[in-house]
């Protein structure tokens, strides 16, 4: 029997397929915190047995140390047996001394945007370097968020002749808010957007224009951020949410939602796992995991039952919108 994570969906109009739930590898470029070796290739390794067929990283993700790692996990490995992206618009320049920003294991460097075509291809050539393959199966624009204009035509232009070349399988944009990636929608022939943070159990603000366009013209999703940083897997003061520290409001919020969920007796991030996947647009969601157990426990919680009097319950108590409720989407 294939289990819920090994699912698969295609992208948008493209040939690729992915799993329903996809490993992201922000933290293995120590995000926040320190990932050994080790550690990073017992997780990787866990996620592929565990069905997870979908790995997505990035240059910024510790300044190429996510590609790396994640090259040496794969080298050897049948490369149809897997799905890999990454995303261009950021150029590593390893400086001694330089920043390594939010992550812990990240090699001193400067990030420079560059949405030019050549710095689009240099992008994609480094990354291919760093992972040691030869080619990538998605590519995402990543963050343009100063760079609309040049993302749209230049950058986009760029990524619409490699697919064409069959460099990549599949293109799309990758970001933490939703205008800019509906314009994609509308304006481009994307096949998907990875959109971080703003489709989970805190922030459905994609859903007002995003997540309807790609309905609209057949362009999947790919949910990033499903715990809001952290808030949602384990709601405390302490708590991230978006990259910073949760402020008390939302630690509140989550922790009533968490209330909700344990008298049905389901975990707060299977729930948030199962309302992130649950939009018709949505292709698949990424689990960020640090360690083989956070892999372990994720895929389990993906794969648990959630009762929709839950999600009722959530919209009685004003936790929830009626018009987000699972099932009532189609």
């Amino acid at each position: 029997m294939t289990h819920l994570a090994e699912q698969r969906r295609v992208l948008g109009h493209s040939t690729v397929s992915v799993t329903r739930l996809g490993l992201g590898c922000a933290a293995l470029g120590g995000l926040f915190q320190h990932v050994a070796e080790s550690g990073a290739q017992a997780t990787i390794a866990t996620a592929l047995s565990s069905g997870i067929g979908y790995l997505d990283t990035a240059p910024q993700y510790g300044h190429g140390v996510s590609e790396r790692r994640l090259g040496r996990a794969l080298a050897g490995r049948d490369r149809d047996s897997y799905v890999l992206s990454t995303k261009v618009g950021r150029l590593v320049h390893p400086r001694p001394g330089g920043p390594t920003g939010i992550f812990a294991d990240g090699e001193p460097a400067d990030l420079v945007f560059d949405f030019s075509a050549a710095g689009i291809s240099r992008s994609l050539e480094a990354s291919l370097d760093r992972l040691g393959l030869d080619r990538v199966d998605i590519a995402y624009i990543h963050d343009p968020d100063d760079h609309e204009e040049a993302a749209l035509d230049t950058a986009y232009g760029r990524l619409h002749e490699l697919r064409e070349q069959g460099v990549v399988g599949a293109i799309g944009v990758g970001m933490n808010q939703s205008r800019i990636p509906t314009r994609f929608v509308r304006e481009t022939d994307i096949d998907a957007v990875l959109l971080a943070g703003r489709w989970t159990l805190l922030d459905q603000s994609g859903a007002a224009d995003l997540l309807p366009a790609c309905v609209e013209r057949g362009v999947s999703v790919v949910i990033g951020g499903v715990f809001n940083s952290g808030v949602l897997a384990d709601p405390q003061a302490q708590a991230r949410y978006d990259y910073g520290v949760a402020p008390r409001p939302v630690v509140d919020r989550a922790l009533r939602m968490q209330e909700v969920c344990e008298r049905h007796g389901v975990p707060l991030k299977a729930a948030a796992l199962a309302f992130a996947a649950s939009h018709p647009a949505v292709a698949t969601v990424l689990l960020g995991a640090r360690s083989a157990d956070e892999v372990a426990d994720g895929v389990d919680m993906f794969e648990r039952d959630v009762p929709a009097a839950l999600w009722d319950e959530l919209v009685h108590a004003g936790l929830l919108d009626s018009a987000y409720k699972p099932g009532a989407l189609t």
